[in-house]
């Protein structure tokens, strides 16, 4: 509104040409037309504001052609004796809660009458008209504020008033705001024209009384005697008709209860959509019919007021003047109890209170009510009285604590346009400590809605240099607008200024707990934007000399240690996890501070260490030796045992006779058992062979892979003559393996479980010794090959296998595994090759 004024739009020009004789042009700018208010609606008020200062007024002007046309006999002289004397009262009855506020008194020329006032933005007639209007009365009709048809339109409502809807909690002020302004006229004069068009909306929201055109001076009850109304004086030189007490027009007389009766018919006009009871039309005789019905219009209206509002409402409207009641039993009623208007009332007198009183009404009394009331008061009451008030410095401290509150609740856009002109002025002003650290502790509201170039240029700035304030809650209050903000902050301003001076605070303020826990929760927001190298060099070794007793830090660094671990990035070792951080924090698991929550987080971070180291030591020993506690640690190796990888001496056995057996190939043992058909089809007569057979369903297998070999196995004599002596240095022959175990056959042929050989060797003395199997399988591992004979065999029939098996007699049990021979084997090789002298094997002699 005021940007439009000083722009210089067509209809601020109007408002210059009206008052182009007048001398108010001289201290005043005029802007546009705003509303109409007085009788007949016949003030004009336009905005406009001081030249030396720039102050907002309102501008009310008095065109008086308007006399001339609209009334006959012509009375100009005394219509214009009757405003100046209103602005006179206006004057002399000074109360700025109140009473409209005049700033400049009355100039007067031959074409107009102005004055200015304290900035409004419309009179209850133009808001109760428009929701007349609205609410269905005839387009063409009178109007419902008593002006003539004539009057209004040449007096236009302007749009922000026809627009302009109460809210529940404005009108419960506002009526209250009247009251309160008659009970202040009461002991000197009564108003005597209490009406919509003498009451006016300021631009902050409150309702004052005006109009005193026609006071009356009296005491308190004392009847006074009155010209009722008549149609013989013009009507701009009279009250509303509308809303004169009854004994005004019946009896010629007034007292402080017909001020009471016309304030109920203006609460009644509220809530019935604009429209008074009575609707006289300029006609006294009117007014006497609609008064002998007005309790039928009363009784019809009344559901639409408030129930708690009802009971005094109906009785200000009584005929019966002593059954009327006072203006204090109407502001103690319950509908005007709540404390919320009234906090919005204290704004008004708030300078009567002494400091801890207005320190104390800001901090609690003013933002415990904010919430509760409504936004639109917020912006036209509350917030214009604020930043008028947080540039004082023995309150602004107090101030900022609703301020933030608005500033949090409110719209980018409304902030940006009504509240960041003034908030500039507190970031880039001085400010003392109180100031400073409110605003720390709710930067990141402010950031919030603040835009980004003001961000950079006004608020970071002053985040910055609380840092080098001496005084430790600016500093502690500046760490803690860090953790806050830090997303509003670039990495390289974090990197540079903010971690060097976190520094600086812990070694300034060492043993101070809460700088220190505002410290370490700064570093953990932080942490992720800073470099590893500033995590080894800067940020660890602060963790390290900080004081661990309290348990809130204690639970702090285990966070910081924890968001540590889970990222290689931040360089933290395996050895200075266990030298340097597991040492310090060890002990705190024994500390009784700790709750349960503490507790669990310091086990889990040092779980987590010892698992971290457990890991790297456990991957650096399988580098370098067996990995530890391997599950395949004590699994035999099948490599180890193989005769081919046995290096044994040259040895000889006395009395050693090796009998010759003949034994069959594959292909005999099936032609001689097999009775039955064959697996792959075919007949036992046919005259291709089994074993032909067996070559065409194995096409890769080798003929010596199905043959079953007699195991070679020579043996020296004892002495140089015995028969079959081996020359010296001729060693044993290799072992032959099968090639089916070579090529890794799916066939088994090895010979089958329970089967066991005895052989004959002489001993050293002449007798007789019979050799077990597993002596005979040693020796078959050493030199030979074992028999490839299996019951596993699948293309053998089980005939077969129990031909083989009574051919070969065994001590053993049939059930014996094929795994036992195999164990034997191997202990005899075992036990020979760790043998000086193998010969001891056999022999008697020691």
């Amino acid at each position: 509104m005021f940007s439009k004024l000083k722009s210089g739009t067509s209809s601020a020009s109007q408002g210059a040409q009206v008052l182009s004789t007048n001398n108010i042009l001289n201290l005043f700018e005029v802007g546009k037309f705003v509303c109409s208010a007085g009788p007949e609606l016949i003030w004009k008020v336009y905005e406009g504001f001081r030249k030396p200062d720039g102050k907002e007024v309102s501008i009310f002007v008095f065109e008086k052609k308007l006399a001339d046309k609209l009334h006959k006999p012509r009375r100009k002289e005394t219509v214009t004796e009757i405003l100046k004397k209103s602005v006179h009262y206006l004057e002399m009855l000074r109360q700025p809660k109140l009473i409209l506020k005049v700033v400049h008194s009355v100039e007067d020329c031959n074409d107009t009458l102005a004055f200015a006032a304290e900035p409004v933005i419309a009179s209850l007639a133009n808001i109760l008209a428009y929701q007349a209007s609205v609410g269905g009365r005839a387009v063409n009709g009178p109007p419902s504020t008593g002006a003539s048809i004539i009057t209004t339109t040449a007096m236009p409502r302007p749009a922000h008033a026809r627009e302009y809807n109460f809210l529940d909690f404005e009108i419960k002020y506002g009526i209250r705001q009247i009251a309160e302004a008659l009970d202040f006229l009461s002991p000197q004069v009564h108003h005597h024209n209490v009406c919509p068009s003498s009451i006016l909306v300021t631009k902050t929201g409150t309702w004052k009384l005006s109009g005193l055109e026609f006071i009356v001076q009296t005491e308190a009850r004392e009847r006074i005697t009155c010209t009722p109304w008549t149609s013989r004086l013009p009507k701009m030189a009279q009250p509303d008709l509308d809303y004169i007490a009854p004994e005004v027009q019946l009896s010629s007389y007034c007292s402080s209860h017909s001020d009471m009766y016309s304030l109920g018919m203006v609460i009644f006009a509220i809530f019935n959509n604009g429209r008074p009871l009575i609707q006289a039309n300029h006609s006294s005789s009117t007014y006497m019919k609609q008064l002998d019905v007005l309790e039928n219009q009363i009784h019809n209206v009344l559901p639409k007021l408030p129930a708690q509002l009802q009971e005094m409402a109906t009785k200000m409207l009584s005929k019966d003047v002593d059954a009327r009641p006072f203006v204090k039993n109407l502001l103690h009623t319950p509908y005007f109890c709540d404390r919320f208007v009234e906090t919005i009332q204290t704004l008004d007198i708030i300078n009567m209170k002494d400091l801890v009183q207005k320190c104390q009404f800001y901090k609690i009394t003013l933002k415990e009510s904010l919430p509760f009331i409504p936004k639109k008061i917020w912006y036209q009451r509350v917030w214009p009285f604020l930043q008028h008030e947080m540039l004082k410095p023995d309150v602004s401290a107090a101030v900022l604590h609703p301020v933030i509150f608005l500033i949090q609740e409110s719209s980018l856009e409304d902030y940006e346009t009504l509240m960041l002109p003034a908030m500039s002025k507190i970031f880039n002003g001085p400010k003392h400590v109180p100031v400073q650290v409110i605003l720390l502790e709710n930067l990141h509201v402010i950031l919030e809605k603040t835009p980004r170039d003001d961000i950079r240029k006004e608020v970071l700035p002053l985040l910055y240099t609380a840092f080098d304030f001496s005084d430790i809650e600016v500093q502690s209050a500046a760490v803690l607008a860090v953790t806050n903000v830090s997303q509003y902050m670039d990495d390289t301003a974090i990197r540079r200024m903010v971690l060097p001076k976190l520094k600086m605070v812990y070694e300034t303020n060492p043993n101070d707990l809460k700088i220190v826990l505002n410290i370490l929760a700064c570093l953990e927001i932080i942490l992720h934007r800073l470099e590893k190298q500033q995590i080894i060099e800067d940020v660890l070794p602060l963790i390290w000399i900080v004081n661990q007793t309290d348990p809130e830090v204690i639970a702090r660094i285990a966070v910081i240690y924890s968001m540590i671990l889970r990222d290689k990035k931040y360089g933290l070792s395996v050895n200075m996890i266990a030298t340097k951080i597991m040492p310090t924090l060890i002990p705190h698991t024994m500390n009784p501070g700790l709750n349960l929550e503490q507790f669990q987080t310091l086990i889990e971070v040092l779980q987590d260490m010892l698992e971290q180291i457990d890991r790297n030591q456990r991957n650096k020993l399988k580098l370098d030796t067996i990995s530890m506690q391997s599950p395949d640690r004590h699994r035999p190796l099948r490599h180890l045992y193989s005769s081919d990888n046995m290096h044994a001496q040259n040895f000889n056995i006395p009395n050693l006779k090796i009998e010759t057996r003949k034994t069959s190939s594959a292909e005999d043992m099936v032609r001689k058992n097999s009775a039955g058909s064959w697996w792959f089809g075919g007949s036992p007569s046919g005259s291709d062979s089994n074993f032909l057979r067996v070559v065409s369903s194995f096409p890769n297998r080798r003929l010596s892979d199905n043959m079953l070999n007699t195991p070679k196995i020579r043996v020296a004599p004892s002495c140089a003559s015995s028969p079959g002596s081996t020359p010296v240095g001729t060693g044993l022959p290799i072992r032959r393996h099968s090639n089916v175990e070579r090529r890794g056959s799916t066939i088994n042929l090895s010979p089958p479980s329970g089967y066991q050989y005895f052989r004959p060797i002489n001993g050293h003395d002449g007798s007789t010794l019979s050799v077990p199997s597993s002596t005979y399988l040693a020796r078959s591992m050493i030199g030979g090959s074992m028999p490839n004979t299996s019951s596993s065999v699948p293309y053998l029939l089980s005939s077969s296998m129990n031909s083989i098996r009574s051919r070969r007699q065994s001590t053993c049990s049939q059930n014996s595994s094929t795994g036992i021979l195999q164990q034997l084997g191997s202990g005899v090789v075992k036990q020979l090759s760790t043998l000086q002298n193998p010969y001891q094997l056999f022999s008697g002699n020691k």
